[in-house]
């Protein structure tokens, strides 16, 4: 059934309707020749609000962002040529991740597509590899329809960003308009329930088990499964583990948690999930980051249950038991109701004894009276004065690492950070997003002086929409993480990463109009990050010179097992 019939409108009205019909509350865009049509009817109403960003780039990072910290779908809007291709990073980023996003494109006229127009690209083409699906419109009566499949592609099964071309003069053209209420696709039919013999089976393996392990990934934040994953992990008293994008699924201060797991998990963590007998694998992919070499992670045998909305996920690096394609909460609602029904849990004991020795190794230890900044020192006073309970955004690199390691994450959809593609200059627009979407909370950007050079240019949208995000700039003057490989694994040539033309953030972000403060003695990090903090209708930029020697650690190798852990105490 189709809704708002009989009215005729533009094409360009009709796009502006569709959003109102999704209640989309933000666009992220910049205005160009192909989309101007579509800009003149946004002006025309208030209910869908345009966010004007200074970098089509920002635009696509602001929108994904905004669906990260929200579950609800992010849109941007671009205009042609040079528009999609520069949204195009952040159009793949949120690929990556999995993020419900529905990007609109300006497209030069039908009758010149193919042309080599003035700012034609083949926008389709280019997106095709890092989108859940992409349309191009080319009449004016499938507009609508084509709009409602977006949205849909977009936030069912495994979430996506969706693009849809429309060129100028179907922005133009007119029709009856109808919106419809549904959508159905022969071809497109996520599966919700998990099989209840797969699930039967899982239920078994665990009850069975002796050093059991849960591993978590970006799908429990992604489907809201926090809240039955606690259920399951306090049911069981089985110890539990996340990738970077799963942070927050679990509380990080729980003794059952043992870290982020992966290339820079902790030792605990890592070595847990290399030496389980049954392993729970939910809304995770078994990444290069997370088991580094899948040679050396099957050489010890385990019986592994994987649950995941993909099948195409399933089994992809690492082979599974135990198959379960379904939506995360409503799979772990099932597989709760088996083991309570079972009653009893297995004796762990000694599994739990093993686990403790690990963790007495504190694998993040690190120089704490130093009389240089130490770079987890200031993400452990980030947590305290925010108790815990602020969004923080990051760019990519070792600051990246150090907030996963040293921020507590208690609650889901807090931690937004670029994970599958790693792109700097993700960390400010992303904020952005998180602002707007949750006003009046509290919002951290941690950052490095290359990452936030990337999108700096996002300041000016700060102030435009005095958007209070306080920055933590941990600034070695190096490219952080480059430096560590060049001198882990190149003999320490560190080839074009130091940064020797550093601008001065202080006078840099005074000129856009917000505070910056430059902090340089370890004593004087508190007393900053608490002023910062109380100001709350400013933008700070915090400056903290760091040291530049230090590394994160542990470190598992490229081409390693994930047990093969650098620990700083090695070297």
């Amino acid at each position: 059934m189709d809704r708002v019939k009989g009215v005729e409108l533009t094409g360009a009205e009709i796009v502006v309707r569709c959003l109102q019909e999704e209640g989309v509350e933000y666009v992220f865009g910049y205005p160009g020749g192909a989309v101007l049509f579509i800009y003149d009817e946004l002006f025309k109403q208030d209910k869908v609000k345009h966010v004007l960003v200074r970098h089509e780039q920002g635009a696509a990072h602001a929108a994904d962002d905004y669906s990260r910290s929200s579950n609800k779908v992010g849109v941007c809007l671009v205009t042609s040529g040079p528009g999609v291709t520069n949204a195009v990073t952040g159009i793949a980023t949120a690929y990556m991740d999995s993020i419900p996003m529905v990007i609109l494109t300006g497209q030069v006229p039908t009758a010149a597509i193919g042309l080599d127009a003035f700012q034609e690209v083949d926008a389709v083409g280019i997106t095709r590899p890092c989108v859940k699906h992409n349309f191009l419109v080319k009449n004016v009566k499938d507009l609508a329809g084509t709009i409602k499949k977006a949205f849909y592609l977009a936030q069912t099964g495994r979430p996506g960003p969706v693009l849809v071309d429309i060129p100028k003069d179907v922005t133009m053209q007119s029709c009856e308009f109808a919106y419809p209420e549904t959508v159905a696709m022969r071809s497109y039919n996520p599966v919700r329930k998990g099989h209840p013999g797969q699930v039967r089976k899982a239920a078994q393996l665990l009850l069975g088990a002796q050093r059991p392990m849960i591993y978590t990934g970006g799908g429990v934040i992604l489907s809201d499964a926090a809240k039955p994953l606690g259920e399951i992990v306090r049911l069981l008293g089985f110890p539990c583990t996340s990738t970077l994008m799963g942070l927050g699924g679990y509380p990080a201060s729980d003794p059952q948690f043992l870290g982020m797991l992966g290339m820079h998990g902790t030792y605990e963590a890592n070595m847990a999930m290399q030496n389980c007998d049954v392993l729970l694998a939910i809304g995770a992919r078994f990444d290069d980051r997370v088991i580094g070499n899948p040679a050396h992670f099957a050489q010890n045998p385990r019986k592994i249950i994987h649950i995941d909305i993909d099948p195409s996920s399933i089994s992809k690096r690492v082979r599974v038991d135990v198959p379960i394609v379904g939506h995360v909460p409503d799979v772990l609602q099932d597989l709760i109701k088996l083991l309570s029904a079972e009653g009893g849990k297995p004796d762990i004991a000694p599994w739990w004894k093993q686990i403790g020795e690990w963790r007495a190794r504190d694998c993040l230890k690190y120089d704490r009276n130093s009389k240089i900044i130490k770079p987890q020192f200031v993400i452990e006073k980030l947590y305290e004065v925010t108790r815990g309970d602020a969004f923080v955004t990051s760019d990519v690199g070792q600051h990246q690492m150090w907030a996963a390691q040293f921020y507590k994450f208690e609650k889901p959809r807090r931690w937004i950070n670029s994970g599958g593609l790693g792109t700097m200059g993700f960390g400010l627009p992303a904020a952005m997003g998180v602002q707007l979407v949750n006003p009046g909370a509290t919002v951290a950007c941690v950052t490095g002086e290359s990452s936030i050079q990337m999108c700096l240019q996002e300041l000016s949208t700060c102030k435009q929409y005095r958007l209070p995000i306080k920055i933590v700039n941990l600034n070695n003057k190096y490219m952080g993480m480059v430096r560590q490989w060049q001198q882990f694994f190149h003999g320490n040539r560190y080839s074009e990463s130091y940064m020797d033309a550093l601008p001065d953030f202080v006078k840099l972000a005074e000129g856009y109009g917000h505070r910056g403060v430059l902090i340089d003695k370890p004593a004087d990090v508190e007393p900053a990050l608490r002023d910062a903090f109380k100001r709350k209708d400013e933008l700070v930029f915090m400056d903290f010179l760091t040291d530049q020697t230090e590394n994160v650690y542990p470190m598992v190798p490229g081409g390693k097992g994930i047990s093969e852990m650098i620990l700083a105490e090695d070297l």
